[in-house]
């Protein structure tokens, strides 16, 4: 049927006038046209209001479009009327569930039966919704029209099924398909890639090669997608050659995905080598190789190659920012994270969800909150990756109460929380030894369904461990499918802390001996049981075999604990003499260990002499004044001990006031020194004077040589 067929005579200008208009999208024009339409009554023709209709909705005008549509009777619709407003919902971002609404509504119209383009717009609008139901439903009518047979129509379906998670019933989909074309394929192998399902992705591109002629970009950018670990960088490079072989190399897409596979399969020499080869670079090339070097840990070539993108003057999309922004947060390069930062809002980047959450954890990370809650505080309805990342942040800044109120308060929004945001809150009730708010913890991870693996596991192990419920720590650790050196070390270390030490070590050989590669962490958790035991032969073997069979280098915790094994067998002068030898900037740590031991073991000149080192170097802290203060005065060298009290007060280097805090009935009660602000004060007083009266009964008596007189003086106030 031509052109002169459909259009009447007096018809066919206008029409040909609108199609014009939406080729080149010119509104006014359009709009112009709608009025001598409605003024000549030509809109009556159901194929000029269609026409008319499909130039609202190619245009982005989509209310015009949908006011349109409703003041034609429905009788008058026909398939293309629905169609066009279908279709437009549906790639819109904001409105496809206007799609699915609007393909119930045509159901329900008995003069209208939906085709191949109709069951297309829907299957894409489910897939943007992730409304596998909508779907299945779209699903029943294309079996019962007989539009399943459409390639088309099958490939939009197959993407729904992937999409929403359902990559079995896409695959079951894929082979009962009579016809597959180019996005069929790649549909595919990009929903299993989409599931981490690497292997069944590689399968299926092995069978595209088989019945298809030529690979193509979109397939090959689809595997390589799915190859993301170091163990599939030997096809990730045979993909690469048959690129090469093909011809596709020399497209943009196929190199980006390259870079991006050599980079996450932690092959960085090659992402650089494929990088600089790649002719016409854009914005996600740039990105790739940015995020690479972030993820690997190069964070200071990802902002140097930033710096060359924006001298080159490629703008950047929002995941180079991120890339970047990563990159900032792992150096803790807060300047250049507020600067790219202002960078973001220039560009219009500055609200996106994914560049926010990546500002919240750079604030977070480089111990700027003040920050982080600022830019949590811009997003009205925050997402879950947005509340995991400032409810990190708290944890990582050490506000733990800070952390469990936000995770409260996301509760109250009815967010569901992920695995991230759980292991942060569990790591929250660790450091409190929160155990009654660590078993809610629990509780709630098996009704989200969540699985006992990493990093769950090993945060719900490690909070019993911490919390002192040995038993349920190990329940929990011996049920992980998987165990990674995360899992191991938080397992070591809480039978270290609490008495178990012997066990901690023979865990260490159990972890050896299932492959697991200790870290720095492991032998900072073995050297710590060492010490808790007075192990010494054993922690200097443990010392050694880093650097000797891991080839990890001692950092200034594993120097720590070794003074500290040495300063508790007795072993003073040989902890100096390893302190004097340290190959590490330990500044004032491995000092003030040494000071704490030399007055626990009275050896007062040896504790002076590690005292001056700390004054030398401006200590901060307040109790090496005061054991220093301390030793001088058991000494009798009451001129060293003014002098210090003197130098203290000159540096303003004040006394931090004890705390505790004890649970009750879930209720969390503070005491801090000098405050007098609990409400049952007087009758804990009261409490405290009765016992230390029984303690004097029972003759004890305090051990006042040692201490400064003030000390002996409010000691003596107390009792």
């Amino acid at each position: 049927m031509t052109f002169q067929d459909i259009f009447p005579e007096q018809h066919r200008q206008v029409v040909r006038d609108l199609i014009e208009c939406t080729h080149t999208k010119h509104i006014f024009k359009g709009q112009s046209l709608h009025a001598r339409i409605l003024k000549t009554g030509s809109l009556y023709s159901i194929y000029v209001a269609n026409t008319l209709l499909n130039f609202y909705a190619k245009s982005g005008h989509l209310l015009h479009a949908y006011n349109l549509f409703d003041s034609i009777n429905d009788n008058h619709k026909d398939v293309v009327s629905w169609n066009s407003l279908i279709n437009a919902f549906s790639q819109h971002n904001h409105s496809p569930s206007f799609a699915i609404n609007l393909f119930r509504r045509m159901m329900r119209v008995n003069n209208t039966i939906p085709n191949a383009h109709t069951l297309a717009g829907v299957f894409s609008a489910a897939s943007n919704l992730s409304d596998v139901s909508a779907g299945r439903q779209a699903h029943s009518v294309a079996v019962k029209t007989a539009c399943t047979g459409d390639v088309y129509v099958g490939s939009s379906l197959l993407n729904m099924y992937c999409k929403t998670g359902f990559v079995l019933d896409a695959r079951k989909l894929f082979d009962r398909m009579p016809d597959r074309n180019t996005v069929s394929w790649a549909t595919m192998i990009s929903g299993y890639a989409a599931s981490d399902l690497a292997g069944e992705a590689i399968e299926v591109f092995g069978l595209m090669r088989c019945e298809e002629e030529i690979e193509n970009e979109f397939a090959l950018t689809s595997v390589l997608s799915a190859l993301t670990s170091n163990e599939f960088v030997d096809t990730g490079r045979q993909v690469h050659s048959l690129a090469i072989k093909n011809g596709l190399i020399s497209i943009v897409s196929a190199a980006n995905a390259l870079v991006t596979m050599y980079a996450k399969c932690g092959c960085l020499d090659d992402a650089v080598r494929t990088f600089e080869f790649s002719g016409d670079k854009n914005s996600i090339t740039w990105s790739a190789m940015i995020t690479g070097y972030a993820q690997s840990g190069d964070s200071d070539k990802a902002l140097k190659l930033f710096y060359k993108m924006h001298s080159s003057g490629v703008l950047p999309s929002e995941f180079t920012l991120v890339g970047v922004v990563n990159a900032c947060s792992d150096l803790c390069a807060v300047v250049e994270g507020r600067q790219m930062h202002g960078f973001s809002f220039k560009l219009g980047f500055g609200l996106q969800l994914y560049v926010l959450s990546a500002l919240v954890d750079m604030y977070a990370k480089c111990g700027s909150l003040a920050d982080a809650c600022k830019g949590f505080e811009c997003v009205q309805q925050p997402d879950v990756v947005l509340w995991t990342s400032i409810i990190t942040g708290y944890v990582q800044n050490g506000d733990y109460e800070g952390a469990l109120n936000l995770y409260g308060k996301m509760q109250m929004e009815r967010v569901i929380p992920n695995e991230l945001t759980m292991a942060s809150v569990l790591r929250a009730c660790s450091s409190l030894a929160a155990l009654d708010q660590g078993k809610q913890m629990h509780a709630l991870i098996i009704k989200y369904g969540f699985k006992l693996e990493v990093p769950i596991g090993s945060a719900l192990s490690a909070m019993y461990a911490k919390c002192g419920s040995l038993d349920d720590g190990c329940l929990i650790f011996w049920r992980m499918s998987s165990r990674d050196v995360i899992s191991w070390n938080a397992m070591i270390s809480g039978l270290s802390q609490n008495g178990h030490g012997n066990k901690a070590l023979e865990l260490f050989e159990e972890m050896l001996l299932e492959g697991i590669k200790p870290d720095q962490v492991t032998f900072v958790n073995l050297l710590s049981a060492c010490s808790h035991m007075g192990l010494v032969d054993r922690g200097w073997d443990y010392f050694k075999m880093m650097f000797d069979e891991f080839n990890i280098a001692p950092t200034v915790e594993h120097y720590a604990c070794m003074v500290d094994i040495l300063s508790r067998a007795g072993k003073l002068n040989e902890a100096k003499e390893f302190i004097e030898s340290a190959t590490v900037d330990h500044s004032l740590c491995l000092w003030r260990i040494l000071l704490g031991a030399c007055k626990n073991h009275r050896n007062y000149e040896l504790g002076a002499y590690a005292g001056e080192k700390l004054m030398e170097l401006g200590s901060p802290e307040s109790s090496a004044y005061v054991l220093l203060s301390s030793i001088y005065t058991a000494l009798g060298k009451w001129e060293d001990v003014e002098r210090v009290r003197r130098m203290m007060k000159s540096r303003g280097v004040n006394k931090e006031p004890g705390c505790s805090w004890i649970e009750l009935k879930n209720l969390v009660h503070v005491f801090v020194v000098g405050d007098n602000m609990h409400p049952q004060v007087d009758e804990i007083r009261s409490e405290l004077r009765l016992l230390t009266k029984l303690m004097k009964d029972e003759g004890y008596q305090p051990l006042s040589d040692s201490l400064p007189e003030t000390i002996n003086d409010d000691f003596t106030d107390i009792i």
